[in-house]
């Protein structure tokens, strides 16, 4: 039995010469991304959680372009509530407006709003109940940060348009 051949798989379906570019890789629209937004200095662990993840997508704005401003708004909320009127499950909502800006003009290239929600149990210990509401705010902020890395990547080739 032969190897499926991956090239004539792919010419079989037409991707072989369809344009596609990675967008990391080399002349991809998202190469120029790297190191070239700064990120708003964090000023609580939401912050840093985020402005973390956001340079591991991005790299650490090194050769700056770009500055991209957030604000982080959470909000716990109850939604498993027992007979005697116990919270045993709680949703943390999470939402960033964000933007980037020229660092040269000042000028606003692209921004937006994004929005999701983590959910943790609060059924053990204290402790437990803190170390879970911890781990679901880290899990919010690398959710968000992905979201809008990813509609950074999308929309940066056009940007100098």
């Amino acid at each position: 039995m032969s190897s499926p051949d991956r090239r004539t798989f792919l010419l079989l379906l037409g991707l072989g010469a369809c344009g596609f570019t990675p967008a990391y890789g080399p002349g991809g629209p998202a190469s120029a991304l790297q190191d070239s937004i700064k990120l708003g200095d964090p000023t609580d662990k939401n912050g840093f959680d985020f402005v973390e993840r956001m340079e591991e997508r991005l790299g650490r704005g090194r050769t700056p372009r770009y500055e991209l401003t957030y604000a982080i708004q959470t909000e716990v909320r109850g939604v498993g509530i027992t007979r005697e009127s116990s919270i045993t499950r709680y949703n943390l909502l999470g939402r960033i407006d964000w933007g980037v800006n020229d660092v040269g003009t000042g000028q606003r290239v692209t921004g937006g709003i994004a929005r999701n929600f983590t959910s943790y149990s609060a059924t053990g210990s204290t402790v437990a109940g803190l170390a879970a509401e911890e781990d679901a705010a880290y899990r919010l902020m690398r959710i968000l940060a992905d979201q809008i890395a990813t509609q950074l990547v999308a929309t940066s080739g056009t940007w100098d348009k």
